[in-house]
C-alpha cells in the first residue's frame, strides 16, 4: 500500500548558481558525507557536480513531500540522504525528524519501503519517491 508520494523538478542551473555563490556552506548544510563524496566525483564529468546535487537536492524535496511534512516538523535537509543499493539503486536513507515521521505513519505490522528515481535532462534534474508499507513478514 502507498503510504506517501512525492516528486520535485529543480533547474540545474539554480543549483550550479547557489554553489558558485555559497560553495561548502550550502553543500554541508544540505547533503550528507556520502552524498557530497558521490557528486564531488562528477566534477568535469558529462553528468557534473551541478547535476548530481541537483538531482538529490530534488530526491530530498520529493522525499519531504512523501513523508507528508515537506522541510517542517523536525525533518531537516540531512535528515535525508540518496544512498545506492549493492546493485546501484537508488534509495533514500532516512535519519532524526525524517526518520521519526517515517516510523510515525507506517502502519503497525508494516515495514516501510522507498521507492526512488532520479534523472537530469540538461538544465532539469527530476526525482519522484514513493513510499510503500509492506507487511513485516516480508
Amino acid at each position: 500500500m502507498i503510504i506517501g508520494l512525492g516528486s520535485d523538478l529543480i533547474d540545474i542551473r539554480r543549483i550550479e548558481k547557489t554553489l558558485a555563490e555559497h560553495g561548502d556552506l550550502f553543500i554541508k548544510r544540505l547533503f550528507t558525507d556520502i552524498e557530497q563524496a558521490k557528486s564531488d566525483r562528477r566534477a568535469g564529468m558529462p553528468v557534473g557536480r551541478a547535476a548530481s546535487y541537483a538531482k538529490r537536492f530534488a530526491a530530498k524535496e520529493a522525499c519531504a513531500k512523501a513523508l507528508g511534512t515537506g522541510l517542517n516538523q523536525g525533518v531537516y535537509w540531512r535528515d535525508m540522504g540518496v544512498v545506492n543499493l549493492l546493485g546501484g539503486k537508488p534509495t533514500m536513507g532516512l535519519t532524526g525528524g525524517a526518520l521519526a515521521r517515517l516510523t510515525a505513519i507506517t502502519p503497525p505490522g508494516m515495514r516501510a519501503e522507498i521507492a526512488l528515481t532520479i534523472t537530469d535532462d540538461f538544465p532539469l534534474a527530476q526525482a519522484i519517491v514513493i513510499i510503500s508499507a509492506i507487511p513485516s513478514g516480508n
